[in-house]
């Protein structure tokens, strides 16, 4: 289970990111994918590897039956809120693999199923969004090309939607307004995959992150407006009091809580779609996270972390139940600051 507290000595040298997800068995439904327990399907081990450039899993499975288990196994991948106001570092991959997500099974290449949906407000809008001719994927140029030119009847309906945000400037020809994407894209990748009795296969993922973030540090901030930034960062990364000593000690101004010389990055990843193999456990359990660069700083809930690397942190754990995501902040320092 992770921990929430993080030792004040590994804060010092750490930084956080948003989220992934775990393998899970799946069957797929007239709503969508349904994700299933496989009570004959063991996961031995997970080792898992985070960065703002690559999330790598290599998994151990052993299928504990007498027979042959043929199943269809699912990849949720994070959901995605796109953000024009916000400098958030989006998958740029090939329209049919977003996230340049590779996987093999005991070694050989695996060919995934892409499905992907857009959703609004909790509601299911892939229908909409593909009658209107619009791309799935909300946060490219051509999504943003193809909302603006709708008529003023559909981005009214989608503004009542909850799907497009309204945007007026003054760009040095007189106001305009325009109407960006805003609904969620969320994905899923899908293969069947033959799991030997009694044998152990070795599943490998690697793909680019979703990394979110802000131009400063805001976990800073003083509490506004019922929102108190501080308090979420500490529930969120476990940014404890020594994190936050460090951060404050690299303010260009003291009084300015805004000057710190970083962005911050966020990287999520899914991990309870992992209890959904034989025992809900994972048998050994083994965590990487890369902050970048020795002048950046991580923050990551969890417990008995250690300092492996000039830039990397890990923890291990055994009959490890996933319950919670991981969710990783890096505030990356900036040179001209």
């Amino acid at each position: 289970m992770l921990i929430r507290p993080l030792a004040s000595a590994i804060a010092l040298g750490c930084l956080s990111l948003p989220a992934l997800a775990n393998d899970t068995s799946a069957v797929l439904t007239t709503g969508g994918l349904d994700f299933v327990q496989h009570g004959d399907i063991s996961m031995e081990s997970e080792e898992l590897f985070i960065s703002m450039d690559e999330i790598r899993v290599t998994y151990t499975f052993k299928n504990n039956s007498d027979t042959d288990q043929d199943v269809l196994v699912a990849f949720p991948m994070p959901e995605i809120v796109p953000n024009p106001f916000s400098p958030v570092s989006y998958p740029t991959g090939p329209a049919d693999n977003l996230f340049e997500f590779q996987t093999t099974f005991n070694g050989q290449p695996v060919d995934a199923e892409l499905h992907e949906y857009a959703y609004s407000a909790g509601v299911d809008r892939t229908k909409l969004v593909r009658q209107l001719d619009l791309p799935i994927v909300p946060f490219t140029d051509e999504a943003m090309s193809a909302t603006d030119a709708l008529s003023e009847e559909d981005k009214a309906n989608l503004l009542y939607l909850g799907m497009v945000i309204p945007d007026e400037y003054d760009a040095g020809q007189g106001w305009e307004k325009h109407f960006w994407p805003s609904w969620s894209y969320r994905a899923t990748y899908t293969w069947n995959a033959t799991f030997p009795a009694g044998e152990t296969v070795t599943v490998e993922h690697r793909y680019k992150p979703s990394v979110g973030g802000t131009v400063g540090v805001s976990m800073l901030a003083e509490p506004s407006d019922g929102y108190d930034p501080g308090a979420e960062y500490r529930e969120r990364y476990c940014t404890d009091d020594g994190f936050r000593s460090a951060v404050r000690k690299t303010l260009n101004d003291p009084k300015d809580l805004w000057s710190a010389p970083f962005t911050e990055s966020w990287i999520s990843y899914i991990l309870t779609t992992g209890g959904n193999w034989a025992g809900g456990s994972i048998g050994k359990f083994r965590l990487v996270v890369d902050k970048g660069s020795v002048d950046n700083l991580v923050s990551f809930c969890g417990d008995d972390i250690k300092k492996i690397g000039p830039t990397t942190f890990e923890m291990v754990k055994t009959d490890f139940f996933p319950e919670d995501e991981i969710n990783v902040l890096i505030l990356v320092r900036q040179e001209d600051q």
